[in-house]
């Protein structure tokens, strides 16, 4: 009997094993095929590629294009470390696949390494010569550089392969357009238009070129054509108001670049507009502090608009501040060495603690008070707390500030509350910010490029304290659009323009202490230390740093980013 169920169980066995085999090589095709589809739904595609990638046994083709699906999800979300890392690992397993390599390299620009998305695109090339996708994307990057030549080059060769190609017909439109050759410029425009009209690029593109042909109603009209397609949509609106200025309808461009800035305080087209608005009207101090909102940068990379909007402000700004030249003060003086000082020194300390839609923070408005009392110890003329601010009296805070620091030598501006990075950008928090979706960010909260802006002005030292690097209480219910890899805490990494000086309470990525009591380590140590006679202020912060490391047993430690004018030395307290 033994003899007859050994070669049976064995049988089984075998036949069991080929049913398993056969049926998860099904399940393994479902999911080759469901990843393979381009118009299916994303997320049900992202899955099955995942499943396809953690199976350990799709081909080498299949693995590839599942590691570009995911990088293609998190490039979307903004994450791009973890995007290329997604694409490389696609390459190694299909070198020979282009658009992986393309898409790489459009991760790469975005993430502000132009050299090495240069170099992917070059690469891309070099494989398959006829790659228009390619063409395209190495024309914006030169777009954005300003290689006005090399790009409409590049835009042309992706046309010469893929002739009814959208993104390159309009952007060889902008190109011609800002080489002045209209004709060609609106044909590629309509040839856009034609290809997809519900697109809007070519049709904002198209505006922005009526307005550098002074057809000021047909700018007008393309971009209500915009308006119309996308609710509040930004950046129609700005360029609408450039056609109302061009009309000399100054009214209804103020009206156009109120309503933006309403909708997003920090946008840098509505502010770069509006200080072109206030210069025409001869308002040279609201011109340079908009100015001022729009030239400051923290991050590596601007999209193309952004980035040519911001240029157009830093060459405005520094036309305008070449006006006022004989209020400089001399190189070498030291500022804060006692009464015969004349050095006008003022600070905005705001503590926002109030929180109307999440825990609210006991420390910030104290340690506010003790900051503020610290700085009119050590002379400083004007002090102004601002506490539990909302949003829109933020923005107005900065902007009061922002007109006093172009009359002083010294302007420092003082935080505490909430604060993190979202994709990329950090924020500062206002009371009454709900943050349902990681992207509300951008027009409920305050850019720190805003707080920068706010000290801008000043004549030598502009300083900016940040005691603000907390766990961010909207995580846990907080709808993800954008890969926040720091969102949870603190503040992501910077390179503030020369002339600037942030120090946060925390290094970048890491989060600070409220303490055990009343107030913060980091205020605390702050009050004290710049009270401390003739401690030059990079010292300074070497020392808050040490105070604080010392203070936490090792578990914060401070961090400055920038540094004040190289050839002056600068004082909180004067020498005894």
């Amino acid at each position: 009997m033994l003899r007859i169920l050994l070669p049976l169980l064995l049988f089984l066995s075998i036949a069991s094993a080929s049913v398993t085999q056969a049926v998860a090589g099904l399940l393994l095709g479902d999911d080759v095929a469901t990843c393979r589809e381009r118009q299916g739904d994303a997320q049900v595609r992202l899955n099955a590629c995942e499943r396809l990638i953690a199976s350990g046994r799709a081909a080498p083709k299949d693995l590839a294009l599942a590691l570009a699906v995911r990088g293609d999800g998190l490039a979307q979300k903004r994450d791009y470390d973890k995007a290329i890392a997604a694409y490389s690992s696609a390459i190694a397993a299909d070198p020979e696949n282009v658009r992986i390599i393309d898409a790489r390299g459009v991760a790469y620009e975005r993430k502000g390494e132009d050299d090495l998305a240069m170099a992917d695109y070059q690469l891309a090339l070099q494989k398959r010569p006829n790659f228009a996708l390619a063409y395209n994307n190495r024309g914006t990057l030169f777009l954005r550089k300003g290689a006005l030549q090399s790009a409409l080059d590049d835009f042309n060769a992706a046309l010469k392969y893929a002739p009814t190609q959208y993104l390159a017909h309009a952007n060889r439109g902008r190109v011609r357009a800002l080489n002045k050759e209209f004709d060609a410029a609106l044909a590629d425009f309509a040839e856009a238009i034609r290809i997809d009209g519900n697109a809007t690029l070519a049709f904002t593109l198209r505006c922005v070129a009526y307005i550098d042909m002074r057809r000021f109603d047909d700018a007008i009209g393309d971009c209500n054509t915009v308006i119309d397609k996308v609710q509040n949509g930004q950046l129609a609106m700005a360029r609408r108001a450039e056609a109302y200025m061009g009309k000399g309808n100054l009214d209804a461009a103020l009206k156009d670049l109120t309503a933006v800035l309403a909708l997003n305080p920090n946008n840098v087209r509505a502010h770069m507009d509006r200080g072109k608005l206030f210069e025409r009207r001869g308002d040279l101090a609201q011109a340079r502090a908009d100015y001022r909102s729009a030239a400051f940068a923290l991050t590596k990379f601007d999209g193309l608009d952004v980035a040519m909007a911001r240029k157009e402000a830093q060459e405005r700004l520094a036309a305008l501040s070449a006006q006022g030249t004989s209020q400089k003060t001399s190189q070498g003086t030291s500022y804060g060495l006692g009464p015969v000082n004349s050095a006008r020194r003022i600070a905005l300390v705001i503590g926002n603690g109030a929180y109307r839609n999440v825990q609210p923070l006991d420390n910030p408005p104290r340690d506010a008070k003790l900051i503020a009392a610290a700085l009119r110890d050590v002379g400083f003329q004007a002090v102004t707390i601002s506490n539990d601010l909302t949003r829109d009296k933020f923005f107005e805070a900065l902007g009061a500030f922002a007109s006093e620091a172009e009359k002083a030598d010294w302007a420092v501006v003082y935080y505490a509350g909430h604060g993190f990075e979202v994709g990329g950008i950090n924020y500062l928090v206002p009371v009454d910010a709900r943050l349902a979706v990681d992207k509300d960010a951008e027009t409920e909260a305050v850019a720190l490029e805003q707080v920068l802006a706010a000290v801008g002005g000043a004549r030598s030292l502009r300083l900016v304290l940040l005691d603000a690097c907390r766990n961010n209480p909207f995580a846990p219910t907080m709808r993800r659009t954008i890969a926040l890899k720091l969102v949870d805490k603190g503040f992501s990494n910077i390179e503030p323009s020369a002339g600037f000086m942030v120090v946060y309470a925390a290094k970048h990525g890491e989060t600070a202490l409220d303490g055990d009591g009343a107030d913060s380590p980091f205020a605390l140590a702050l009050a004290h230390d710049l009270k401390e006679p003739r401690v030059e202020v990079r010292k300074l912060f070497d020392i808050v740093r040490d105070d604080v490391w010392n203070a936490t047993k090792h578990a914060q430690q401070p961090f400055t980013y920038g540094s004040p004018p190289g050839r002056e030395d600068f004082y909180f307290a004067a020498g005894k």
